[in-house]
């Protein structure tokens, strides 16, 4: 990657979605009924991808975004699994259950604050409402390595699953301690070590970069040190930094949080020490080995990017379950409630929890493609978008090219007849590539409080 004048990069950072829908979640309104996702349910004939959020953690890890329950009862996380069966129950009344599951997965919390038995009841319940499965559906767990064993393993193996995440964030002491999450690196290494002994041949590991005390010196050693880990595929996030959304974000000092220019260097060193170490870019903040499967959805345009990050399952039903969950299918986003009490009241009189939502417009079902298409492959092809979409690329999406003139000076940005291409450079800066393509960030003036800065 050539020399980046990182001063003049840090103005681009402002406030940005992270596209992991399009409408963001801030667009789903109660405006979209109940009813509105029954329908939905019950006519959709693709293939499903089952998302089940196990929300429990023990206690904060103080940079985390996700929806999570604090709490050491285990009668908690007991009931929670009675009401998840309720849910299942409903969802299979609802869905046409023959329809081939190609992916499915545990996200948290942390989902293995369970214990193997109870993965296990909640996997084999899951399966029996749920019985066509096909051989190659991706079946993956997200995991704290501080909350693993081997039996929780042996409950995974059973059940076919063969792609695990966990998470590192960080292997520094210094930025361990304030985020609240000590995690030894031969905890991780021993975690990584367990899941190959029981034939997982697809491992991920997540790092964070932006966090507290955090420079690029410290976030070489990090990088250099998880190579023993040898995984599969790397995420590499911006940590997103809301504490008026994230009250445990506020416990930190916000004058060691590095800067923006900090954080593109560090960001930039990532990408050649991961290119160096033989992984490939793919997307805005994932890597993988040549040989990854993400490179033939690639080549082939149906690498998929959604709430789990890049997928090579595109196209499925996406079905939620669980708190705050959220479903996707071809025109439409369904959330679940984020309200323990109104989730648990909901089943309890025979509704899903589902709380609102959205219907995809003609408008949003083509920017949703281009912009998902733009975050995938840092590319966008406009014939085949005028083909698909039976538009004039040029003439609907006017504004937006004009917008994009700014990274075209700046060499970020290539655009002829045909295509739109990000340079490598330019991938630093993906999500404000994608946002003139945004029809809500032009309503809203891009200033919503909601979203993370870009850089």
């Amino acid at each position: 990657m050539s020399q980046i004048d990182f001063e003049k990069f840090s103005k681009y950072s402002k406030p940005g979605p992270r596209y992991t829908s399009y409408p963001t979640a801030l667009e789903f309104k109660d405006a979209f009924k109940y009813d509105d996702y029954i329908n939905y349910l019950e006519t959709s004939t693709e293939q499903i991808s089952l998302y089940i959020h196990l929300p429990f953690c023990r206690s904060a890890c103080y940079f985390c975004g996700c929806n999570v329950v604090f709490t050491s009862k285990e009668e908690k996380l007991s009931q929670y699994i009675v009401y998840l069966k309720k849910e299942i129950d409903i969802l299979a009344k609802h869905i046409d259950t023959k329809r081939e599951v190609i992916q499915f997965h545990f996200g948290g919390g942390t989902p293995t604050y369970y214990k193997a038995f109870e993965l296990d009841e909640i996997v084999s319940y899951i399966k029996q409402a749920f019985p066509n499965w096909s051989k190659d559906a991706e079946i993956s767990c997200e995991i704290d390595p501080r909350f693993f064993n081997e039996d929780q393993m042996k409950v995974f193996q059973k059940h076919g699953f063969n792609r695990i995440s966990f998470g590192v964030q960080d292997l520094d002491d210094k930025v361990q301690k304030e985020i609240h999450r000590v995690q030894p690196l031969d905890l991780t290494q021993n975690a990584v070590k367990l899941a190959r002994e029981y034939g997982i041949n697809s491992i991920n590991t997540d790092f964070i970069y932006g966090l507290p005390y955090q420079d690029l010196e410290t976030f070489k050693k990090t990088l250099e040190l998880s190579t023993v880990l040898d995984p599969d595929r790397v995420a590499v996030f911006n940590y997103a930094h809301v504490p008026w959304l994230m009250k445990t974000q506020r416990k930190f000092d916000e004058t060691t949080l590095p800067s923006p220019d900090e954080k593109l260097k560090i960001f930039q060193y990532t990408i050649d020490f991961f290119e160096n170490k033989g992984y490939k870019m793919v997307g805005m903040d994932h890597f993988a080995k040549p040989e990854d499967e993400l490179f033939g959805a690639i080549a082939k345009g149906e690498l998929h990017r959604n709430f789990q990050g890049y997928t090579t399952k595109g196209g499925a039903n996406l079905v939620g379950i669980g708190l705050t969950s959220i479903g996707e299918g071809a025109m439409y986003y369904a959330q679940n409630t984020k309200d323990m009490k109104v989730y648990e009241a909901a089943l309890d009189e025979g509704k899903l929890p589902f709380e609102r939502g959205v219907n995809l417009s003609i408008d949003d079902y083509l920017r949703k493609a281009v912009i998902m298409e733009l975050m995938a492959n840092f590319s966008i092809d406009m014939k085949r978008v005028n083909k698909e979409h039976n538009i004039t690329f040029s003439e609907y999406f006017a504004d937006a090219l004009d917008e994009l003139q700014e990274f075209v000076k700046a060499d970020l940005v290539t655009i002829t007849e045909d295509k739109i291409t990000v340079s490598t450079t330019g991938t630093l800066l993906i999500r404000n590539i994608a946002m003139p393509f945004d029809a809500y960030m032009h309503q809203y003036g891009g200033n919503k409080k909601s979203f993370s800065k870009t850089v």
